[in-house]
């Protein structure tokens, strides 16, 4: 049976473009679409497996949609788009616990990803999730997946979400665990991904830095320690509801 998505955005060129790609699919089927949120409150409780919603709605936003569905207590699986993200949006919507949060624009390729992934494995099975997430994060830094500080980092991000003392152990701990993984040696590792992290600084998104990094970054766009920047990114993945 075929996975049926209700889409609310006030943007029509998105959603005639979700609902095209989708056209053709067998697996997943876009059932309802409303433009605003005035329309999607009245059609909460109809028959669909998710909602794909805009946070930035006018009138009735994305975030009183999600109220509206844990007051009456409707159970679907929830992936909120916005135009851009920031601490105080990802700490509103903690409570209502989306599957994702996806940055506009994103590919129609890996939203079939997500929503494939979720409906197909255990909602408990949460570790390939943060991979992809620790992935699609970096991609959006513009650190290119071909150069090993990107493997390094991602290493690293994953084992400070899941063991918060490493912050303070980058050196003793995290290094030699990476290096001794990829045959190497804590000093590469350590220059890899302080290189990883300049590569980023020239060709990201200032911009997404400004908003995740905050204070680390002025107007001459100075660079984070290669410890500042795991811990702040794993952080920010602590702050999504789907991984905690």
């Amino acid at each position: 049976m075929a996975i049926r998505i209700m889409l609310v955005d006030n943007d029509l060129n998105h959603m005639d473009a979700v609902k095209q790609y989708f056209s053709s699919s067998s697996s997943i089927s876009v059932v309802k679409t409303f433009a605003s949120g005035e329309e999607a409150l009245n059609h909460l409780n109809d028959d669909y497996d998710w909602l794909i919603v805009n946070y930035l709605l006018s009138g009735v936003d994305g975030i009183t949609i999600l109220a509206k569905m844990k007051e009456l207590n409707i159970k679907r699986k929830v992936i909120v788009t916005s135009e851009y993200i920031s601490g105080d949006m990802i700490a509103s919507m903690e409570v209502y616990k989306p599957e994702y949060l996806f940055k506009k624009p994103f590919s129609l390729s890996s939203l079939e990803d997500a929503i494939k992934r979720v409906s197909n494995q255990p909602k408990e099975n949460k570790n390939n999730d943060l991979k992809i997430e620790i992935t699609n994060l970096l991609h959006s830094l513009g650190i290119p997946s071909h150069i090993k500080g990107y493997t390094y980092i991602r290493e690293g991000i994953e084992m400070m979400y899941n063991d918060s003392h490493l912050i303070g152990a980058i050196t003793k701990e995290l290094y030699p665990t990476i290096a001794s993984k990829y045959q190497t040696t804590s000093s590469r590792v350590e220059r890899a991904i302080r290189h990883a992290i300049e590569v980023s600084w020239m060709r990201g998104d200032y911009n997404l830095m400004e908003e995740i990094f905050g204070n680390s970054v002025d107007y001459d766009r100075a660079k984070p320690t290669n410890s500042e920047f795991l811990a702040t990114l794993a952080d920010r993945l602590k702050l999504n509801k789907e991984y905690v």
